[in-house]
């Protein structure tokens, strides 16, 4: 029998890497959206499966839309990944963010214990939960320390799933997944405006990118292989919780290095603070600016990830290092700004 699996934050860049995935695997995927009409689809496009889901409407703030969805396709796996997922964004909705990215993952969880509790659950939990991080690297024992309601609700979501799984012997389990990036990745986030930026100012489009701490360390990795790995959680005898990570991290700076000597700009850094800029060693032209408004309220500086439980357990590990990574996603955003230019 066709397995049927419900994801919600099916346009997002995990929904559309993961409905890939599980398609190829032979199920029926139903994407849920709280969007009825001018439905924005280009990830789910570019990757040729716009036709193969299934589209419903449920909206995580809407008990009752979650109760029918579920009611009506009667799913034997279920993956939240919708949220409001945009870190900085959270400071100035922290309602919000709460509303979906807490009490949303509730909603759905007392939905599937009413009505279909034998449906495996899948949570997507986040590095930023380690916030300003008690040891490293970070592991599913690692004490979570959030500094942002993003953070913040992404604990709940998380402690609430494991409530779920302890209390209702249900199948939930939340992956701790690191940053991942992509050519699918939203323009609101720093990996996706540097390279759309790099790619314009090689063209003549713009003339400099403008940045925050760009001494933030992050453990970057590719959300192809980051959602398989959501896959293959979902298919183990007993439910649990895994850190998915590369295991090397690197700063804000090196990825902007990365980007621009893509384009064969090497940066040369001067001043410090917000006073420091990046500017090109063969032009002498200022490339990189810092500014004050691109700064968190409260930063987190360090993000490295143990994977060695999903290594073990799983048979998972990240196949794309930082170089790949920045090579795929400039090459899709030049590529992008060519045929713009055609």
């Amino acid at each position: 029998m066709t397995k049927k699996a419900l994801i919600t934050g099916i346009r997002g860049q995990d929904g559309a890497y993961l409905a890939k995935h599980l398609l190829e695997k032979g199920y029926h995927v139903i994407g849920c959206d709280r969007r009825r009409v001018d439905l924005n689809n280009w990830r789910l496009e570019h990757l040729g499966i716009e036709n193969e889901v299934e589209y419903v409407y449920m909206d995580l703030l809407d008990e009752g839309s979650i109760h029918r969805t579920i009611q009506r396709n009667q799913p034997d796996e279920l993956y939240n990944l919708a949220a409001q997922s945009f870190v900085g964004i959270s400071f100035d909705q922290p309602l919000l963010t709460t509303q979906v990215d807490a009490i949303g993952v509730l909603r759905i969880l007392e939905s599937l214990r009413i009505q279909k509790p034998d449906c495996r659950f899948y949570q997507a939990s986040t590095s930023e939960m380690f916030g300003e991080v008690l040891e490293t690297p970070q592991s599913e024992t690692t004490r979570l320390n959030p500094r942002s309601p993003y953070g913040v609700a992404k604990v709940y979501g998380h402690f609430i799933t494991k409530n779920y799984r302890e209390s209702f012997d249900m199948y939930a389990c939340s992956g701790i997944l690191f940053n991942h990036e992509s050519p699918l990745r939203g323009i609101e986030f720093v990996t996706k405006k540097i390279t759309n930026t790099v790619a314009k100012i090689k063209h003549g489009l713009a003339d400099n990118l403008t940045l925050g701490n760009i001494d933030a360390k992050r453990d970057w990795g590719y959300a192809h292989d980051y959602t398989y790995g959501m896959y293959l959680m979902l298919q183990q005898e007993k439910a649990d919780d895994y850190v998915l990570a590369t295991g090397n991290t690197h700063s804000v700076r090196e990825f902007v290095e990365n980007a621009f000597q893509y384009i064969n700009e090497e940066i040369v850094w001067e001043g410090s603070g917000i006073e420091e800029k990046g500017i090109s060693k063969s032009s002498g032209k200022t490339l990189v600016d810092i500014s004050e408004k691109f700064y968190r309220p409260a930063e987190v500086e360090l993000l490295l990830g143990d994977a060695s439980k999903a290594a073990q357990n799983l048979g998972w590990k990240a196949e794309t290092n930082l170089e790949q990574l920045t090579k795929i996603m400039m090459d899709y955003d030049l590529s992008l700004i060519e045929k713009s230019l055609q």
